[in-house]
């Protein structure tokens, strides 16, 4: 199935899969592209270290459009990304900037786009789950957001891995595709 004529497309599985699905299509013979990165987080009395996907979620996977089937039936897929029912392809240089960076030896992580006044939600830390709007930025790995509770703002100064982009009542999802209409463009 390692056919160079086939095309790359996004495959969208189910959360913490990434892995499994990554080795299920490579053991059907599958082209499969899942790039990582290294993650530090810090604990109380250590940092711990591992490798993270770049884009949670989603994986790259080349086939031929006829055999979506193939890819779909493997266990924690859950859609091929595109417009409708049919697959959209990604261009195979998009795939070989990514492969290339992540091979590169430079520091790679997902890029968040927070921007002062988004949206967003503290995912870690002792005020996890809750919902504020980005002030601005202090140094490179801190913000300062203000948190709505009882009707008054509070400051509050987070390092910035513990947020996330948000809306209210919303989940983002982590990579987003758009059709040129603007419309999100998932295909089952």
């Amino acid at each position: 199935m390692n056919n160079p004529s086939n095309l790359w497309f996004a495959v969208r599985v189910k959360s913490r899969f990434e892995v499994a699905v990554s080795k299920a299509l490579r053991s059907r013979g599958f082209e499969e592209f899942l790039p990582t990165f290294t993650a530090r987080r810090q604990w109380s009395d250590r940092i711990r270290v591992s490798q993270k996907p770049l884009f949670p979620g989603y994986l790259f996977c080349r086939f031929e459009p006829a055999n979506r089937a193939a890819v779909l039936a493997i266990p924690g897929v859950v859609l091929l990304v595109g417009q409708g029912k049919t697959p959209l392809p990604i261009d195979a240089r998009e795939i070989e900037s990514i492969r290339l960076a992540v091979t590169s030896g430079l520091r790679v992580e997902p890029w968040s786009r927070l921007q002062i006044g988004n949206t967003v939600r503290i995912e870690r830390g002792p005020l996890s789950g809750v919902q504020g709007v980005l002030l601005r930025f202090k140094g490179a790995n801190h913000l300062i957001l203000t948190v709505q509770l009882l009707q008054r703002g509070v400051a509050v100064e987070l390092d910035e891995s513990w947020v996330v982009a948000s809306k209210p009542g919303l989940q983002l999802p982590t990579m987003p595709m758009f059709s040129p209409e603007g419309s999100p463009r998932h295909v089952q």
